[in-house]
């Protein structure tokens, strides 16, 4: 089968595709015939060796989601069986191949009314946003969310959730054509962080109370100014760090104190593999947000070899959502 590899560091330039053995399948594994996968963020961060952590080399790099067909399950699999339409959560990346094998727990089933490419680019910023805002930060209706970065694949995820959720939602982003694409997806308010102080402009919104939950994927400076417009039991779910990590400051500890008194930073990682105990409720979750949505978050559609010729533009992580790739054939 043919598959897309890193071999050496750097742009997307440098990816090769190449003939590969199909993966065998035993035990809970399940083999997936891919028909679309999807690219984030961090799969521009891994083929330049700037993630958290590295495969050995060479590795099937981009591409930690996908939809699919199942070709082949292993002897301990329950819940699906060949011809299934399903999508999956691979882990770090190895989606941009003919054939994956995954974990059982890792596989949801693709609604009738969900194309494939809806599909890829579905599971890892709905699951994250849902995690984040259901079960870390309790969202409830009524309350008041800001999203950071509300334009991006989690961001526009989170907007779209917190509606569903009953929230009243304040998007925040760097463009006015950033923001445009938050309201089409259901923002209440906007603000352009880089036109007005964010602090300033949420504080106006919610006539000084504060927000209730900020849904924080842009960390650096902005997550002071976020903190800042937490209301009293607010709480701060940290996401991801796309501007980086704010140094830290030298104020006294009563200046600090005055900042987090009465407020929670939540964070947490959502993985399938491990809520298990929790796959009644987490696939509910998802057949509801999948009632919900008439499309996910795809911005455009090219051929694999697209990938390996940078047409992604991967290296940086400005795109207004999420992209995906589809296997010709």
């Amino acid at each position: 089968m043919k598959a897309i590899l890193c071999k050496d560091y750097g742009p997307a330039e440098n990816l090769v595709i190449e003939d590969i053995a199909s993966p065998d399948v035993k035990g809970s594994g399940v083999k997936i015939r891919v028909k679309a996968a999807g690219l984030n963020f961090p799969d521009t961060l891994i083929i330049q060796g700037k993630y958290q952590f590295q495969p050995p080399m060479p590795f099937s790099p981009p591409g930690g989601e996908l939809s699919g067909e199942v070709l082949e399950v292993g002897e301990k699999v329950t819940r699906f069986q060949p011809g299934d339409r399903v999508a999956a959560l691979t882990g770090w990346g190895g989606a941009f191949a003919e054939e994956v094998v995954a974990p059982e727990s890792n596989l949801l089933p693709i609604p009738d009314s969900m194309s494939d490419e809806k599909a890829a680019a579905f599971m890892m910023v709905y699951g994250t946003s849902y995690y984040a805002l259901k079960q870390r930060g309790n969202l409830q209706s009524g309350e008041t969310l800001l999203v950071l970065g509300a334009s991006g694949g989690v961001g526009l995820a989170a907007v779209e959730l917190g509606k569903a959720m009953g929230a009243k939602v304040i998007a925040a982003a760097s463009s006015a054509e950033k923001l445009a694409v938050a309201k089409e997806a259901g923002a209440d308010e906007l603000v352009n962080y880089t036109e007005e102080s964010l602090k300033d402009a949420v504080k106006k919104l919610t006539k000084g109370k504060g927000v209730d939950v900020i849904y924080d994927p842009v960390g650096g400076d902005f997550t002071e100014q976020a903190l800042r417009t937490m209301g009293w039991n607010g709480r701060h779910l940290v996401i991801g760090f796309a501007a980086g990590i704010s140094p830290q400051d030298s104020r006294e500890p009563d200046a600090a104190q005055g900042l987090f008194c009465g407020r929670c930073i939540l964070g947490g990682e959502f993985h399938p593999a491990r809520a298990a105990d929790q796959r009644p409720e987490h696939d509910g979750a998802v057949a509801d947000v999948c009632r919900r949505q008439d499309r996910s978050q795809g911005q455009r559609g090219f051929p694999v070899r697209g990938i390996c010729g940078g047409a992604w533009g991967g290296t940086h992580g400005g795109a207004s959502g999420h992209w995906q790739d589809r296997f010709a054939g």
